[in-house]
């Protein structure tokens, strides 16, 4: 601003003759009224009329600053501008108000004429002016030529008028702008608590809600252990001969073995009877004992040469032909360890259903907190196993039920919290753009014995910088594209390496429209 404005700071007692008096000593000068802060004063527009009058009687050019809406309002309809501050009253353009200005209606005579008297009135009039203009004389010809003129004349006036009309009125801009853009994250430690029953954001502390439910699977496992079992004997034949020259009878289950090492054990298979003679023989088979099968029973020809017992001294032995047939093999059995395997598996296994069945019951804003899932009632699990520890069997079988629960939260009342972290980083001047925050929950820090649960959430917010654009339609009138860049450039948080683009319709105008309403404000998007 040019000038320095005068300041004229107004009283809750001031009237309309107060302010007008105060006017005459303020004459040819710029004057702000300064509305008091508390209470309001001439909230009439017929007072702002009365003293926008004296003002133009005296070349004052007025401006205002209030907070009152109304006094705004009627200041607006006057053309009188009107600011919030001191400060910005000095930095800002002032209008300048109209040379006549007028009342509401509510001011108006409350007798007016009938409208009949005025119609008659009328016709009184206009008739003796017909009549005289009927008896003009036709010889006046220097007069009507100089009507002609006049007629000519307020026509060139008229399309001057038009031109000034349309150079305000046909001009348009387009003004493009980028506002400064940035990410603003936030990560914030929120607790959910069993005991509360809604979300404090001061505290930073959630409801929280236990779900059970009751759940039951099947797992299985294979067997770890191992055993070497000799279930498979080896057998052959021997022969017995006669030491003696009487009848000797050999019964079943006679047992017979090798000398060298230790001792291999045979049984013969049934009953046989040595001739009677010396060297008397008798071929009998035989089968390796139990406690010495498996392939260790498969021995070599002339190995099998003892007679376990009272026949060793009438008889003796020799196997003319290997034994053979006998199997070592190893079989699976069950371990503690596979128990406890298993019980493991299946636990973890209970709990991935019973998240599954968990979910379902969830509304789409709840959470359930991983870590929290847990068997309720261990010791009153029904447990079905399908083998001892020690059997025999390849594979180990457990059929469980159990309850299984954990601790829900409602994610949305997290975010409530995260958003209040993230509002407070907002930087002056800047605003959150639509749809511009995401969240992302929920990592635990820690599981309280009394049921709560520490975790964090985190969020990011986009935030852009403010851009009043109907200000701006303001600002940027008449200016030239040069002087309006630098203008945006100073006054307007923009994206940084970007320059505001500026276009005028016509090109050849060479300035902004005179008009606010022909400025067109665009908010564009930095490019990727």
């Amino acid at each position: 601003m040019s000038q320095k404005a005068d300041y004229l700071q107004l009283e809750a007692t001031d009237d309309v003759t107060s302010v007008r008096d105060r006017l005459s000593f303020m004459r040819g000068n710029r004057v702000l009224m300064i509305w008091p802060e508390d209470g309001t004063v001439l909230t009439r527009k017929l007072d702002l009329v009365l003293i926008q009058r004296e003002a133009m009687r005296r070349a004052i050019r007025l401006a205002i600053v209030t907070h009152d809406d109304e006094v705004m309002k009627q200041a607006g309809e006057l053309n009188i501008s009107t600011f919030e501050t001191v400060g910005a009253a000095e930095r800002g353009r002032w209008k300048r108000g109209r040379a006549k200005v007028f009342t509401d209606r509510d001011d108006k005579p409350t007798e007016e004429p009938k409208p009949e008297k005025t119609r008659s009135e009328s016709v009184k009039t206009i008739q003796p002016r017909i009549r005289k203009a009927a008896e003009v004389d036709p010889d006046d010809e220097p007069r009507r030529k100089g009507s002609r003129l006049g007629r000519l004349l307020i026509l060139l006036v008229l399309l001057v008028a038009a031109a000034a009309v349309a150079l305000i009125l046909i001009p348009t801009a387009v003004v493009t702008i980028i506002p400064a853009r940035a990410q603003i994250p936030a990560e914030v430690a929120v607790t959910a608590d069993p005991q509360a029953n809604d979300v404090d954001i001061d505290s930073r502390v959630v409801p929280a809600v236990t779900l059970r439910v009751e759940v039951e699977d099947t797992g299985t496992v294979p067997t770890s252990g191992s055993e070497s079992r000799s279930d498979i004997l080896a057998t052959g034949s021997v022969v017995f001969i006669n030491q003696t020259n009487a009848e000797v009878v050999i019964p079943a289950e006679t047992e017979v073995s090798t000398s060298a090492g230790t001792p291999i054990l045979f049984r013969t298979t049934q009953d046989a009877t040595a001739p009677a003679q010396l060297g008397g023989q008798i071929e009998v088979p035989i089968e390796a004992q139990p406690a010495s099968g498996g392939r260790i029973g498969n021995v070599d020809a002339g190995l099998v040469n003892t007679i376990v017992g009272p026949l060793s001294e009438s008889l003796t032995v020799r196997n003319l032909q290997p034994t053979s047939g006998g199997e070592s093999r190893t079989v699976s059995v069950v371990t503690q360890d596979d128990y406890d395997r298993l019980l493991a598996t299946l636990r973890q296994q209970l709990q991935a259903v019973a998240y599954q069945a968990m979910e379902a019951q969830v509304s789409p804003s709840q959470t359930i907190i991983l870590e929290t899932i847990r068997l309720a009632e261990q010791d009153n699990e029904q447990m079905n196993w399908s083998a001892e520890v020690g059997a025999e069997t390849d594979a180990l079988t457990l059929t469980m039920r159990t309850v299984v629960e954990a601790t829900v939260i409602d994610e949305a009342l997290a975010q409530q919290i995260a958003f209040a972290g993230l509002t407070a980083q907002i930087p002056p001047g800047r605003a959150l753009v639509p749809g511009g925050v995401s969240y992302t929950c929920c990592t635990v820090t820690g599981i309280q014995p009394d049921g709560r649960v520490d975790f964090t959430i985190s969020g990011q917010a986009t935030v852009a910088g403010q851009v009043n654009t109907t200000l701006l339609q303001e600002r940027l009138t008449g200016r030239t594209p040069e002087d309006a860049v630098r203008y945006l450039l100073s006054e307007v948080d923009l994206a940084e390496d970007t320059t505001p683009q500026v276009a005028i319709t016509p090109d050849w105008f060479g300035r902004l429209p005179f008009l606010p309403m022909r400025i067109t404000v665009r908010l564009a998007d930095a490019p990727a």
